[in-house]
């Protein structure tokens, strides 16, 4: 039977005080992160949801909206830039394609 309860185990993150510091800032750092994260997927699936409705004006503005959440994410170093490039290409591909749809 193990002599810690599991809250005493979660806060043990390493013995080592540096590796302590470390698992704290690493906890603070996502949390500042999950809104950064959320907020550019919140932006993509509105922009979806848009695009597969047929709103295509709409849609447009969401769609730059997105872009915009995509690259401040990947500036401040939450997401790749890579990832925030392929992001934004597949938005624009499906942008692109119920636009020449609808047309």
């Amino acid at each position: 039977m193990p002599e810690e309860t599991p809250k005493e185990q979660k806060e043990q993150k390493g013995e080592m005080p540096s590796a302590q510091k470390q698992a704290r800032t690493a906890e603070k750092k996502g949390l500042r992160n999950k809104s950064v994260r959320s907020r550019a997927k919140t932006f993509i699936s509105k922009a979806e949801d848009l695009i597969f409705a047929g709103e295509i004006d709409k849609a447009k503005e969401v769609v730059v909206a997105a872009i915009s959440a995509l690259d401040k994410a990947a500036e401040r170093g939450v997401i790749h830039p890579n990832n925030a490039a392929r992001r934004k290409a597949r938005l624009m591909k499906k942008l692109n394609s119920a636009v020449k749809a609808s047309a």
